[in-house]
Formats: C-alpha cells, sequence, structure tokens
C-alpha cells in the first residue's frame, strides 16, 4: 500500500490569517497535513532566518484535528524547523500561503511566503507559494482554495525538477470571474521608494517605507499580465542567482 503524501502547511502572515486556514482546506484529503507557522506576522521578511534569538515551538489546536505548531521565528525558522525537529523526516509537498497580498514580479525576493518555498526548493522538496491580490484580513479565499488544490494535486502527480518551487498569485474575484491559470515567466517591475517622515512625541524623527509599484515590463508572457487578464498566474521559481549569460563576458576581463 502507498504511503500518504505528507504535506508541510506554513506562511508568513501567521498562524492566525484566515489564507492559511484556507490553504490547509485546500489540501484536506490529499495528504496527511502538518502546519508549522509563525506565531506572529513575519510579512517582508524574505530568507531571513534566527540566529541570534532562540525558536519557541508551541502545539497548536487552531486547526482541530490537523496537527499544528507555532514558531517564534521567519517562514524559513518554519521550514527548518518541521524538517529536522517536528516531522524528523522530509515532506513530501510543501505549500506556503495563502499570501494577503500579490507575490508577483520582484515582490518574490521580498515576500516571506515564497522564501518557505524556495527553502523548500533548497532542500529539493516540491513546494508551491500562494498568494491572493488581496491584503484585506477578510477576503475571500474562495478561488484561491479552488486553485490552490488543484495546482497542488497537480504537483503531487507530476513532480517538480530539483531545486525549483511554483510561485502561485491568484487575482481578486470569484471562481467564476477568474479565467483559468496561466504559466508565466517572472515581470521586471520594482518599488519606487519613498520615506514618510515623522516624529514622535520627543520629537525625534520615525519613518514609514512607502512607495509605487512600477510595472516597466510590457510582456505578454509575465505573470502580471496574467493577472491583469484575470488569470491565475505560475511562475516556475528557482534559487540559483547566477547571471550564467555573464559568466563568457566576464572571463573576457583582464583583471590585474
Amino acid at each position: 500500500m502507498n504511503e500518504k503524501p505528507l504535506i508541510l502547511v506554513t506562511n508568513d502572515d501567521s498562524i492566525e490569517a484566515k489564507g492559511i486556514a484556507s490553504l490547509v482546506k485546500a489540501v484536506e484529503g490529499l495528504g496527511d497535513i502538518v502546519v508549522v507557522a509563525p506565531d506572529t506576522v513575519q510579512s517582508g521578511m524574505g530568507h531571513a532566518i534566527t540566529i541570534h534569538d532562540p525558536l519557541r515551538l508551541k502545539k497548536s489546536d487552531i486547526f482541530g484535528d490537523v496537527e499544528a505548531y507555532t514558531c517564534s521565528g521567519t517562514p524559513v525558522d518554519c521550514v527548518k524547523i518541521a524538517i529536522y525537529e517536528v516531522l524528523k523526516k522530509r515532506p513530501t509537498i510543501i505549500v506556503s500561503g495563502v499570501n494577503h497580498g500579490s507575490n508577483a514580479a520582484t515582490n518574490v525576493l521580498y515576500s516571506g511566503t515564497m522564501s518557505a518555498a524556495v527553502e523548500g526548493a533548497i532542500e529539493n522538496i516540491p513546494s508551491i507559494g500562494f498568494s491572493l491580490l488581496d491584503f484585506d484580513k477578510d477576503a475571500d479565499f474562495d478561488a484561491s482554495i479552488h486553485y490552490a488544490r488543484i495546482i497542488t494535486k497537480a504537483v503531487l502527480d507530476n513532480g517538480l525538477q530539483k531545486g525549483t518551487c511554483l510561485n502561485v498569485n491568484i487575482p481578486k474575484g470569484t471562481i467564476d470571474e477568474i479565467k483559468g491559470y496561466k504559466i508565466c515567466r517572472q515581470g521586471r517591475a520594482y518599488w519606487a521608494d519613498q520615506f514618510d517622515k515623522r516624529k514622535d512625541p520627543f520629537g525625534g524623527e520615525y519613518f514609514w517605507l512607502t512607495g509605487e509599484y512600477q510595472n516597466t515590463d510590457k510582456g505578454e508572457d509575465t505573470d502580471l499580465f496574467a493577472l491583469d487578464q484575470g488569470y491565475v498566474s505560475v511562475v516556475p521559481t528557482q534559487f540559483d542567482m547566477t547571471a550564467h549569460h555573464l559568466i563568457s563576458n566576464l572571463n573576457e576581463w583582464e583583471i590585474k
């Protein structure tokens, strides 16, 4: 008899977020589920790990019969401690999210949601990060549940190439409003950063990071274009950041 898949669920919006509850619901019945998620919001943490403070792990009954734990660290910490301390073996698949807000284009570099999936890729575990283009804590996750389930099942059935994961973004809307999904490349966009400077009651300055997201990529094969057209975007993602096309050029340099 084949052993049931072991599904590790995590996120960056904390174990109490509506998004992770939606993801647990999405993968119900696809295998044995274990949740290890941050105990507080860890958005924008990227691939950070905790090295100067202890990690605290606590059992949680937030999902009823589903085995769950809170971790005091980052999303990447959650994946690491899940593999080596909670599960004590490698899960069949890691799913992260569903994030409240987009992780399309270069947002992937800052995303705790996607960094959890990338950590899975580093461990050669098929992994997927899911994000919904709605920051509302009470957002409608029905479409996310639908697409998270079918994409997770597809990865369980087909596997992923080692060292890769999927970055899945879901547009705001109902299942009927979303047109389907498209396999895309990561769009080129950036944050035009601004800082809102203020003063505290004691006269000290402090800053809030703000800014506008600028899409400079007009291609019709990007995640940004797919989302704008009402499709779920699926981007195969890797952690190898080598600019391979520059290697031959740099080898021509005379460095003295």
